[in-house]
């Protein structure tokens, strides 16, 4: 019998870009992670997408609607994360947030930081909100890759977990439907009382 926790994941994609929001240059980030998210799930999933300009109290008002509104069970956002004064993803975040995760944006920075120094200035954070999680991710598509997918080796061996290792079971444990990866991309990380066996 199918449950609610059966249903095919909802996830959310806001590109936060002033520029991009005004039609002066074409977005990268949605298609990126529309890209990355079609290889990398193995299960099921609906979009819903958003471009903004970078104005945290409409960044905040889309992360309310995409998931109080929408039903969004994850939430990833793309842009606004740096220390410039218009960078304000991280702020918005943290406000509609009832719990805060900062083992995403450590495991991101620490991703990057294998590239280049100025990682450190990133600030990209996640929050739960309700029965959902909000990630925030970098604004390049090479970045959004690395950062979900970690890094490998020259035989495809995993040498930084990439953070979307994490988020299947995230949402598991907040109520979330159960999604699965395809390995070969990234490798969904669940303790083994928590993997479900598929019947034959």
């Amino acid at each position: 019998m199918e449950t609610d926790l059966d249903r095919p994941l909802k996830i959310g994609l806001v590109s936060i870009s002033d520029r991009a929001s005004r039609g002066v240059y074409t977005d990268e980030g949605i298609p990126a992670l529309r890209e990355w998210l079609g290889r990398a799930l193995a299960t099921p999933f609906e979009i819903v997408d958003r471009l903004i300009a970078d104005e945290r109290p409409l960044i905040e008002a889309t992360l309310i609607e995409l998931v109080d509104t929408a039903g969004c069970d994850l939430v990833l956002t793309t842009g606004g994360t740096g220390p410039a004064p218009r960078d304000v993803t991280p702020e918005a975040t943290r406000a509609v947030g009832d719990r805060e995760m900062p083992g995403f944006g450590e495991q991101m920075r620490q991703i990057s930081l294998r590239f280049v120094p100025t990682a450190i200035l990133s600030r990209q954070t996640a929050v739960i909100r309700g029965r959902a999680l909000i990630l925030n991710l970098p604004g390049q598509p090479k970045s959004i890759r690395e950062t979900l997918e970690g890094l490998k080796g020259p035989e495809g061996e995993s040498i930084v977990p990439g953070i979307f290792a994490a988020v299947p079971y995230c949402i598991d444990l907040i109520g979330g439907p159960y999604a699965e990866t395809h390995a070969g991309v990234v490798s969904a990380f669940r303790p083994k009382s928590a993997v479900r066996v598929r019947p034959t």
